[in-house]
Protein backbone atom coordinates (compact mmCIF):
# COMPACT_ATOMS: atom_id res chain seq x y z
CA UNK A 1 0.00 0.00 0.00
CA UNK A 2 2.98 1.91 0.50
CA UNK A 3 3.47 2.80 -3.64
CA UNK A 4 -0.02 3.47 -3.96
CA UNK A 5 0.29 6.43 -1.08
CA UNK A 6 3.94 7.51 -3.03
CA UNK A 7 1.75 7.08 -6.60
CA UNK A 8 -1.20 8.86 -4.53
CA UNK A 9 1.00 11.82 -3.59
CA UNK A 10 3.13 12.57 -6.42
CA UNK A 11 -0.26 12.57 -8.66
CA UNK A 12 -1.28 15.19 -5.96
CA UNK A 13 2.05 17.20 -6.50
CA UNK A 14 1.51 17.56 -10.73
CA UNK A 15 -1.70 18.91 -9.73
CA UNK A 16 -0.42 21.48 -7.58
CA UNK A 17 2.68 22.09 -9.76
CA UNK A 18 2.11 21.33 -13.50
CA UNK A 19 5.46 20.19 -15.15
CA UNK A 20 5.92 20.39 -19.08
CA UNK A 21 5.67 17.41 -20.60
CA UNK A 22 3.82 15.87 -17.49
CA UNK A 23 1.26 13.40 -19.11
CA UNK A 24 -0.28 13.76 -15.29
CA UNK A 25 -0.34 17.16 -15.83
CA UNK A 26 -1.92 16.66 -19.55
CA UNK A 27 -4.69 14.38 -18.15
CA UNK A 28 -5.70 17.18 -15.14
CA UNK A 29 -5.61 19.78 -18.13
CA UNK A 30 -8.32 18.15 -20.37
CA UNK A 31 -10.35 17.68 -17.30
CA UNK A 32 -12.94 14.93 -16.08
CA UNK A 33 -14.14 13.45 -19.41
CA UNK A 34 -10.45 12.78 -20.50
CA UNK A 35 -9.58 11.19 -17.28
CA UNK A 36 -12.83 8.89 -17.26
CA UNK A 37 -12.02 8.21 -20.79
CA UNK A 38 -8.34 7.01 -19.99
CA UNK A 39 -10.36 5.28 -16.96
CA UNK A 40 -12.70 3.21 -19.12
CA UNK A 41 -10.16 2.30 -21.65
CA UNK A 42 -7.69 1.06 -19.17
CA UNK A 43 -10.08 -1.07 -17.66
CA UNK A 44 -11.14 -2.81 -21.07
CA UNK A 45 -7.56 -3.47 -20.98
CA UNK A 46 -7.47 -5.08 -18.38
CA UNK A 47 -10.18 -7.77 -19.02
CA UNK A 48 -8.76 -8.12 -22.50
CA UNK A 49 -5.47 -8.98 -20.71
CA UNK A 50 -6.77 -11.49 -18.34
CA UNK A 51 -8.83 -13.02 -20.90
CA UNK A 52 -5.56 -13.58 -22.54
CA UNK A 53 -4.00 -15.26 -19.91
CA UNK A 54 -0.51 -13.21 -19.91
CA UNK A 55 -0.47 -12.48 -16.25
CA UNK A 56 2.42 -10.33 -17.23
CA UNK A 57 0.61 -8.26 -19.52
CA UNK A 58 -2.37 -8.29 -16.58
CA UNK A 59 -0.31 -6.64 -14.46
CA UNK A 60 1.05 -4.19 -16.14
CA UNK A 61 -2.98 -2.86 -17.71
CA UNK A 62 -3.57 -3.46 -13.93
CA UNK A 63 -0.97 -0.63 -12.97
CA UNK A 64 -2.01 1.78 -15.69
CA UNK A 65 -5.83 1.40 -14.46
CA UNK A 66 -4.64 1.84 -10.92
CA UNK A 67 -2.56 5.23 -12.14
CA UNK A 68 -5.73 6.26 -14.08
CA UNK A 69 -8.15 5.63 -11.27
CA UNK A 70 -5.74 7.67 -8.77
CA UNK A 71 -5.78 10.53 -11.27
CA UNK A 72 -9.94 10.43 -10.57
CA UNK A 73 -9.60 10.35 -7.46
CA UNK A 74 -7.17 13.30 -7.33
CA UNK A 75 -9.30 15.60 -9.97
CA UNK A 76 -12.22 14.69 -7.88
CA UNK A 77 -10.57 15.29 -4.18
CA UNK A 78 -11.16 11.73 -3.08
CA UNK A 79 -8.25 11.02 -0.43
CA UNK A 80 -6.64 7.81 -0.77
CA UNK A 81 -7.91 7.17 3.14
CA UNK A 82 -11.60 7.56 2.20
CA UNK A 83 -11.25 4.19 -0.29
CA UNK A 84 -9.40 2.30 2.17
CA UNK A 85 -11.74 3.11 5.01
CA UNK A 86 -14.33 2.07 2.52
CA UNK A 87 -12.68 -1.25 1.93
CA UNK A 88 -11.43 -1.59 5.74
CA UNK A 89 -15.56 -1.20 6.27
CA UNK A 90 -16.17 -3.72 3.85
CA UNK A 91 -13.87 -6.47 4.67
CA UNK A 92 -15.25 -6.44 7.77
CA UNK A 93 -18.94 -7.72 6.27
CA UNK A 94 -19.16 -11.57 6.59
CA UNK A 95 -21.78 -13.33 4.71
CA UNK A 96 -22.83 -10.69 2.48
CA UNK A 97 -23.17 -13.15 -0.79
CA UNK A 98 -25.69 -11.50 -3.05
CA UNK A 99 -28.40 -13.39 -4.85
CA UNK A 100 -28.10 -12.88 -8.44
CA UNK A 101 -31.04 -12.12 -10.80
CA UNK A 102 -30.83 -15.30 -13.23
CA UNK A 103 -32.09 -14.12 -16.53
CA UNK A 104 -33.29 -16.44 -19.34
CA UNK A 105 -31.33 -15.85 -22.89
CA UNK A 106 -34.10 -18.17 -24.54
CA UNK A 107 -36.67 -15.31 -24.10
Amino acid sequence: MDMLRELYATVESRRAEKQEGSYTCYLFEKGLDKILKKCGEECSEVLIAAKNGKQEDTVGELSDLLYHLTVLMVNEGIPLEAVEEELARRHQKTGNLKTFHQVDKNT
